[in-house]
């Protein structure tokens, strides 16, 4: 183990908005609320970044907007797609080893929500 780092993962949770997705008639009229949780696997990190300055890490008002920009940025069919697309998106960021995202359909039937999770690279 290194004394001075540690592995560290950057969580996004309960992030709610609303997104043009689906197949029904209603959800291709109007976006529908979706919740989008994820995971950055960083890697190993200093205890301590080198200075106190937001461009010497991940700043995750980036990672929010990415998450909201690929969302809305058109309309798609699949939750499975959407994903997928958002997880591929993540994985580029400099720095990121792997990426947990969990979207939520929050509003498809009146007793559950559905949700889909992926995880891609490094764990």
């Amino acid at each position: 183990m290194n004394p001075n780092g540690g592995k560290e993962v950057l969580t996004l949770t309960g992030l709610r908005f609303d997104a043009n997705l689906g197949i029904l008639e209603h959800e291709k009229a109007s976006p529908q609320p979706i919740r989008v949780d994820a995971e950055l696997n960083l890697g190993i990190q200093p205890l301590l970044p080198r200075d106190d300055d937001i461009l010497h890490v991940l700043d995750y008002r980036k990672v929010r907007k990415i998450i909201i920009d690929e969302c809305t940025a058109e309309h798609v069919n699949l939750l499975e797609s959407l994903i997928g697309k958002l997880a591929l998106r993540l994985m580029q960021l400099p720095g990121v080893l792997g990426v947990r995202v969990k979207i939520a359909k929050l509003a498809i039937f009146e007793d559950c929500e559905v949700a889909i999770r992926v995880e891609t690279g490094l764990w």
